[in-house]
This record gives structure tokens, sequence and C-alpha cells, in this order.
């Protein structure tokens, strides 16, 4: 076991405080995780959550072992795996009608990077290429990449990174403790919200906007429901004015 924590600079740790006591974890099975030291731990987020069916089940991984064995990776550029289209044709049975094309990323924050990107090169192939502005919402945490960033409404993770990107801005938030303390499922009030892109559209233009991202459910700022009605209030004013419309 390595003695030398110094060399792995730790994202969303303070860094020093950990090394001075770290927290280390060897190894992992079912649902647990165990120390270097044999102390048995329940992973009750999944490792963030990522291994949802459990770590090291033999399944998954002689599945890993068999694939690395026939093909370890194929570049995507002009050139594919028959696997990748498999994957993907499957992926569209599961989900909605309309949404039946798949594009692979690595991570959440490259996903929202790329869905920015998509947003605005879409208006612009189409010929509305003023639509670059990004609406994000406060509160909303959309990874740890320059455009999730911008678009994230999280404070701390904002204030040490400058201008970021240039045109965006922020809806409201959806937290209301004082009509939705003690709700159950998705709050009753709270619907009328989504109208706060109304007023980004009066101050910018729809012509400028590009697209909105928001967490169907937030997250990182506290597992916040949306209200009832509003996904589909904030659904129908982007399509009265030609935005896309983005959940992460």
């Amino acid at each position: 076991m390595t003695t030398d924590l110094d060399a792995y600079w730790m994202p969303f740790t303070a860094n020093r405080q950990f090394k001075k006591a770290p927290r280390l974890l060897s190894k992992a099975s079912g649902m647990h995780f165990w120390t270097p030291e044999g102390r048995e731990v329940l992973d009750g987020i999944a490792g963030l959550w990522c291994v949802n069916a459990g770590h090291a089940r033999p399944k998954i991984v002689e599945a890993i072992r068999a694939q690395a064995l026939e093909l370890d990776f194929a570049p995507p550029f002009n050139m594919a795996h028959p696997k990748a289209f498999e994957l993907a044709e499957r992926l569209v049975e599961l989900t909605p009608a309309g949404l039946n094309k798949v594009f692979y990323t690595n991570s959440g924050s490259e996903s929202v990077d790329t869905a920015l990107k998509m947003a605005i090169a879409y208006h612009r192939a189409r010929g509305e290429g003023s639509r670059t502005r990004l609406i994000g919402r406060e509160r909303g945490y959309h990874g740890v990449n320059f455009g999730g960033i911008s678009v994230g409404g999280m404070v701390a993770n904002r204030k040490m990174f400058g201008s970021l990107l240039t045109g965006v801005d922020h809806i409201r938030h959806t937290h209301d403790p004082a009509r939705n303390a003690f709700s159950i499922g998705q709050p009753q009030h709270g619907a009328e919200l989504a109208d706060d892109l109304e007023r980004l559209v009066a101050l910018h233009d729809a012509s400028t906007i590009a697209a909105v991202i928001v967490e169907p459910v937030a997250g990182s700022t506290g597992v916040l429901l949306p209200p009832q009605g509003y996904l589909e209030r904030l659904r129908a004013i982007c399509d009265k004015h030609g935005i896309l419309l983005i959940f992460d």
C-alpha cells in the first residue's frame, strides 16, 4: 500500500485535511467497501451512483473481461464496432417516442458540454445562427467543465473561475419551502416559476436564445422534485419561442 499521498490531487476534497487522516478503500463486493485495515463499509451511494448493480458482480466482471479480450477499443471517427450500434438500438427501445438518437460520452460533464454545443450548432445549421445564448437555472448542477459550470447555478462551483462562458443567464430555482415544506411527491405549488423564462425572453429576445438546460429533478442542490406542471410549462414556453429544452 502506498504511504505517500501527495501526488494525487483529489476533486471536491480538502486535500491537506484528507491526507492528514485519509479514508482509504481497498476493495469492494456487493454493496460494501473494505478499508485496508479490513473494516467493512456500506456503500450507500453506489460509488458515485455508478455501480447500482453492486461491486464485483461475477457476471459483470466476466462480461468486461470477455470484451477486453475480443476488442478493448475501436475508434469512433469514421470507424465503429457492431456492439456500439447494438447498444444504441437497445437504448432507443427503452426511451419514449422521438428520443431515437444516441451519442456516447465519457461523463456527465462531457455530456452537458456536448448538448450545449449541439444546441448552438442545430440553430446555425437551420439558418438561425443568432441563437447562441444559453439559459440555466439557479442552484442547478451541470458538471465541472466550463460550459456546465457556466449554465450551472451553484455559487461555490462558479466563484473561482472568472467570467466563464459569455451569453449565459439563469431562471429562478424551484425551492419554495414556505409553500412546499411537507410535500409528498411533486410539490403542488410552483408551476408558475417556469414563467421566469418569459422574463429572460423579453430581456434578450427569443431570437438570441439557443437552449434552456435544467435538471428534471435537481440533485446536488438538495434533491428537489419539480412542482406539478412546472416541466410541462417550461416545455410549452420553449416550444412557443423555438428554444431547445435540455434535461440533464
